[in-house]
């Protein structure tokens, strides 16, 4: 009797334990099966070109998805920033909006020095803008970033009717000079996310900037699949 006793003990013993122990939330354990390593990587970013070009529209459209038929000339330089997830990573764009009159070249330096990439913007119904946007990219060749990624931007695709550089004529110059190209549209957002895209996808990652906590994101179990009690 008395050990039939004791092994009774023995077993609600076990229940209250272990109903104890499912009291508590269960603990998340990460494993890499299912967990998603977030990557963080920061640059620095700068349009340049002539004045009236369309800088300021085509940051606007990519930062706030808006355009505004009168844009304000910028006076020095403005500043916006924006996020993207480009695969497995995170890419944040600080960007430089550069004023395009030719008093405020003695500034741009300052900007285009330390950054990772560049967009030279030129407005397609102007020669005169592709021949200052040329200008611009010898620039960068002599003075900036050697691994500065650089697109060229034909902007205001949508004024086909009065156009005067011609896209092909745009692509050759670009291929020969290492940049990628396309044509935009504030107007319109014609290629305005892609080549911000492109430009992400083009940037190097070898070292990314770790979130502080080291985030790990862990798929969750269903609620409903909690272990069975012992007993009643």
């Amino acid at each position: 009797m008395a050990t039939i006793g004791h092994n009774n003990l023995n077993a609600k013993l076990v229940c209250v334990f272990s109903r104890f122990l499912f009291s508590f939330p269960r603990l998340q354990f990460p494993s890499y099966s299912n967990q998603i390593l977030l990557s963080f990587f920061f640059f620095f970013q700068v349009l340049l070109g002539d004045m009236g070009a369309g800088k300021s529209s085509l940051v606007l459209r990519f930062v706030k998805g808006q355009f505004l038929e009168f844009q304000e000339s910028t006076i020095g330089a403005a500043f916006f920033s924006q996020t993207l997830a480009v695969n497995d990573a995170t890419v944040k764009f600080e960007i430089w909006d550069t004023a395009g009159q030719e008093r405020y070249h003695s500034l741009a330096p300052m900007y285009y020095r330390g950054a990772a990439a560049a967009i030279i913007v030129y407005d397609i119904s102007s020669t005169d803008s592709f021949t200052r946007a040329k200008k611009w990219v010898q620039e960068l060749q002599k003075q900036g970033n050697p691994n500065m990624v650089m697109a060229l931007a034909g902007n205001k695709a949508d004024l086909e009717d009065k156009r005067k550089v011609a896209a092909e004529e745009a692509r050759a110059y670009a291929e020969e000079n290492g940049l990628f190209f396309m044509e935009t549209s504030a107007k319109t957002a014609a290629n305005v996310n892609e080549i911000f895209y492109e430009i992400a996808k083009r940037l190097p990652r070898a070292q990314p900037v770790q979130n502080p906590a080291g985030m790990v994101l862990v798929d969750r179990p269903a609620e409903g699949s909690r272990a069975a009690s012992c007993c009643s």
